[in-house]
């Protein structure tokens, strides 16, 4: 529900529905970049002309749209920012809520090791670790439910010990990626997807063999 979402955050992030209105994150898995990603490239060469991932997702999720021409649905994307550049959701919070991923934050320690660093939270999925990504959000504005009952993620970094690593990880080592493996996973990214996302933004359209052209 929205109003789950509403009431762990400053006014200045709420999303402006009722409480009750029903919302669903979107998360992609492992196998989003063969099954979704690769054959959309293949099909819409010609069309891509911003990041493939954002715009095979945009795809997608406003295909799940058409299947409910009696409702009214929005969609906002993950990389969608308001004019104050703040984003227009919280993708953490709101996987955390829904209780899709854990958002594991700097409150989550108790004996804090970090002194006045700055140190950002991260989401870990009890299935696929940190190898999975939260992609949007799909609310009904029609649609009001008021008896839905809230469930807790998964708390699957449990000990004090593993959530300081995952933090440290996370935020002074993120390129190696190890935080993903905070956990045992059941599925991780491929070899060549891992190449994709580590590869800066500017060069992945000749890795997928898009031309600069058709940026």
């Amino acid at each position: 529900k929205v109003g789950w979402y509403n009431a762990v955050l400053q006014p200045a992030f709420h999303l402006p529905y009722p409480d009750d209105t029903l919302a669903f994150v979107v998360l992609s898995t492992p196998s989003m970049f063969d099954k979704a990603l690769k054959p959309f490239v293949n099909k819409e060469r010609l069309k891509i002309i911003r990041d493939p991932v954002d715009q095979c997702v945009s795809h997608h999720l406003l295909h799940v749209k058409e299947k409910f021409p009696d409702q009214k649905v929005d969609v906002i994307f993950d990389y969608e920012i308001l004019p104050s550049r703040k984003p227009k959701f919280l993708a953490q919070t709101a996987a955390h809520v829904a209780g899709a991923a854990y958002y594991y934050q700097r409150k989550d320690v108790k004996l804090d090791p970090w002194g006045k660093k700055k140190i950002y939270g991260v989401c870990i999925h009890p299935k696929y670790g940190g190898w999975f990504a939260i992609r949007g959000l799909l609310l009904f504005p029609d649609i009001q439910v008021p008896f839905l009952e809230q469930s807790a993620p998964v708390d699957c970094v449990s000990t004090e010990e593993k959530r300081i690593e995952l933090l440290e990880q996370f935020n002074f080592h993120w390129q190696n990626g190890r935080y993903r493996d905070i956990i045992e996973v059941k599925e991780r990214y491929s070899e060549e997807q891992k190449a994709y996302f580590a590869t800066p933004p500017a060069e992945r359209f000749r890795l997928l063999g898009l031309t600069q052209g058709a940026q």
